[in-house]
């Protein structure tokens, strides 16, 4: 279902305006049950849409669904949103968009869902820009906010591991699961994900191969191919 909801303009002194997001709700939601929620995020030349979650054929929704009926996962819900934090939707408001998620997403979709309302039980993942999100807003400025995090072929923009490792010096709060997935064939975003975070178990002792990090490089490019199956996977990982 597509929402609306009040957010402030980051590039406009705080002015609200109205965006959109859709919601996915799993088959049976109830209000008397309580969901974990991962918010899923876009790339650059995108919106809430890009990861098809309107219509009836939605890759998503078809993922969600099977692995539910299967067992695979106990059903959360899933938030994509519009990652640039500004009416203009300047390519900037990308990196802005950690307020957008702390004072007014997340408060939304937990006043309007039945959701966990804590961190043990959200995730944050992406695609590209979405990646880079991921790892720059979501690990670097809301690991109060989020226990999980999946980047999928995170953008040249990306934190590099040392940084990371740098914002997260004191961190008290554990960090459930990354997960990393990158095409090698991947010309966009191989290299600058792979200096993000496939040595960062290396330089911050907060990342354990195997424990709670995964970085997996497959034959693949910068596209759906590789994103689907991340969300695939990071599906089945986060929220165990």
């Amino acid at each position: 279902m597509n929402i609306s909801y009040t957010a402030h303009d980051t590039e406009a002194n705080g002015r609200t305006y109205t965006k959109k997001a859709n919601v996915y709700l799993p088959a049976g939601y109830s209000p008397d049950k309580k969901y974990n929620v991962l918010y899923l995020l876009h790339g650059i030349g995108g919106n809430e849409n890009e990861w098809g979650m309107t219509g009836n054929n939605s890759t998503v929704k078809a993922i969600m669904d099977n692995l539910s009926y299967y067992g695979d996962i106990d059903s959360f819900i899933v938030v994509t949103p519009n990652g640039k934090a500004s009416a203009s939707g300047s390519t900037n408001s990308f990196y802005n968009f950690g307020a957008e998620l702390r004072y007014d997403l997340i408060p939304y979709i937990d006043s309007h869902y039945s959701t966990n309302a804590d961190r043990d039980h959200r995730a944050i993942a992406g695609l590209s820009m979405g990646g880079m999100q991921t790892i720059n807003i979501g690990i670097g400025e809301c690991v109060d906010l989020f226990g999980y995090f999946g980047a999928f072929s995170a953008a040249p923009t990306s934190n590099a591991a040392s940084k990371t490792a740098s914002l997260l010096n004191g961190n008290s709060y554990p960090i459930h699961y990354f997960y990393n997935v990158c095409g090698l064939q991947d010309g966009i975003a191989y290299s600058s994900h792979s200096q993000a975070a496939k040595n960062l178990p290396s330089v911050c002792n907060q990342f354990v191969n195997g424990q709670n990090y995964m970085w997996q490089e497959l034959n693949g490019g910068h596209d759906f191919n590789i994103w689907y199956l991340g969300f695939y996977n990071f599906a089945q990982i986060a929220f165990k």
